[in-house]
């Protein structure tokens, strides 16, 4: 299996940037596998925020397209998740997922203040 630990998280004002990471350890695929950041707010469903396959290619929500950017380090085993112009709509809990598994991680909170 594989574990998965994000940081990051905070509280920060409109317009503000954050940066969440995402650290993998135990099965040693990180190099071939695929991992995302899902969101969920309160009352609603999880979504997929942001993936990147072992190639580097990316996908994004439409909402959040020009303001997020995934990115990965094979050697140290993480992704990152940079956000900027952040908004107070994009404060929920933001969790980190392995493709090969379907591992997630405990998540971390983002909110954004007016």
């Amino acid at each position: 299996q594989v574990q998965l630990v994000e940081s990051g998280g905070g509280l920060v004002q409109a317009g503000g940037s954050l940066r969440l990471s995402c650290a993998a350890s135990g099965r040693n695929v990180f190099s071939i596998n695929t991992l995302g950041w899902y969101r969920q707010a309160p009352g609603k469903q999880r979504e997929l925020v942001a993936s990147i396959s072992s190639g580097g290619n990316t996908n994004y929500a439409d909402s959040v397209k020009g303001r997020f950017s995934i990115s990965r380090d094979n050697d140290k085993n993480t992704i990152y998740l940079q956000m900027n112009s952040l908004k107070p709509e994009d404060t929920a809990v933001y969790y980190c997922k392995e493709w090969v598994f379907g591992s997630w991680g405990q998540g971390t909170q983002v909110t954004v203040s007016q």
